[in-house]
């Protein structure tokens, strides 16, 4: 990949990222995929030296960088061979934070924030159900009101990292849908903790095809008690809030998926230059050579859109409409995850019969990059969202 055109900080972020993943070799990622295990010495490693908080206020012990660092970050990690599970053990702490740093409480930040950062407290995030999905607005998760705070029943699913976090935010209704005058209201955010210990919350692993080492969950509360004080920014803001980490979350996915598709093309340019087949290498052959040559053009197309929205989103002094980052970020998500599909799907076919075999990797990086097409929101609903607010076409759903 062509580093021209990054700033130095994102260079410094890359250099940096690159010598901890260098002490995490893909016999590390092979093992933690095949055994489910938590990657949590690579987790701590990071905290370590301070990068969970890459895009957190200095304030509060963050490096108060932007996300155009972030992405850079993710992009580095899934680069260095983690994969899409280096990524998701640390995904959660960088951007679902980012609504906590803006609107939580003095004391919310300064307990949670800095225990986060320093890595005693993983984070996941808790809003995808599994009767909603797509629809946020209608999920059913219900926090009623008690004395002394909240009694929270409904489920979650795909929650990364729920088995081994601390901290859970949370996405729940605190005005029934019937009773909400807009359909954007009666939804609030909490910081929660997990304890595993009390009834009222039930854990429950879900086998998955990739990312196989970090776990992902369905999340059960039946009447689980929570304080008033892990309410972050006020009762029914829930959906306001939460927009401001989904236009960041979609440029740290585009990231990933970009370091997917890198790193798996470098395996095949590597295997096609020393594999010798009828007396020269196969790389020779313009039926091997241009799939992956044709794959890495797309990449780096995909790489410009990503790190515009990063830009774009940091920018954030309101010169740039709303609607035009989230249009930059969805389409930065979708370009990135085709191409990282294009990419691991010809690095498995330029390998042969040595695609399909674990110490290669390429089958991995395979069985991962689906994650970014399907999550956290779907090809189509980008291509709805990119009808209908940039063609002006009428919406279809």
């Amino acid at each position: 990949m062509s580093m021209t055109g990054f700033t130095e900080e994102q260079l410094t972020v890359r250099e940096a990222i690159s010598n901890i993943c260098s002490k995490f070799p893909n016999t590390y990622w092979q093992e933690h995929d095949q055994q489910e295990k938590d990657p949590k010495d690579f987790h701590a490693a990071l905290a370590k030296d301070g990068w969970l908080g890459i895009a957190l206020p200095e304030h509060l012990g963050g490096a108060g960088l932007g996300i155009s660092e972030a992405t850079m970050m993710m992009q580095t990690i899934t680069q260095s061979g983690a994969g899409i599970a280096g990524a998701q053990a640390i995904h959660a702490n960088v951007y679902a934070t980012q609504p906590l740093a803006k609107f939580g409480t003095k004391e919310q930040l300064e307990t949670t924030i800095p225990n986060i950062i320093n890595g005693t407290w993983r984070t996941c995030f808790g809003v995808t159900e599994p009767n909603t999905g797509l629809e946020t607005l209608k999920l059913k998760t219900l926090a009623k009101k008690t004395d002394d705070g909240y009694s929270v029943t409904g489920q979650k699913i795909w929650i990364t990292c729920a088995q081994v976090a601390s901290k859970m935010i949370l996405l729940a209704r605190t005005t029934p849908l019937e009773e909400v005058k807009k359909i954007t209201e009666g939804l609030s955010m909490f910081c929660i903790d997990i304890d595993k210990e009390n009834p009222g919350l039930d854990l429950r692993k879900i086998k998955k095809m990739g990312g196989c080492a970090v776990d992902a969950n369905e999340v059960f509360f039946d009447n689980y008690k929570i304080p008033a004080n892990t309410l972050i920014g006020g009762e029914n803001n829930g959906f306001k809030i939460i927009l401001h980490g989904m236009n960041a979350e979609r440029c740290l996915l585009a990231g990933e998926a970009l370091g997917l598709g890198y790193v798996a093309l470098e395996k095949a340019s590597q295997y096609a230059k020393d594999r010798v087949v009828f007396g020269r290498p196969i790389g020779q052959n313009q039926g091997v050579a241009h799939p992956l040559a044709d794959a890495y053009m797309k990449l780096e197309a995909a790489k410009l859109a990503t790190y515009h929205a990063a830009r774009l989103y940091d920018t954030n002094d309101g010169s740039v409409p709303f609607q035009d980052i989230g249009v930059a970020c969805n389409s930065a998500k979708y370009l990135a995850a085709e191409a990282a599909f294009t990419a691991c799907e010809r690095a498995v076919l330029a390998h042969g019969g040595m695609g399909y075999a674990a110490e290669y990797d390429v089958e991995r990086y395979m069985r991962e990059c689906f994650v970014p097409r399907i999550a956290p929101v779907s090809r189509e609903m980008i291509l709805n969202f990119v009808s209908e607010k940039v063609l002006e076409l009428p919406r279809s759903y």
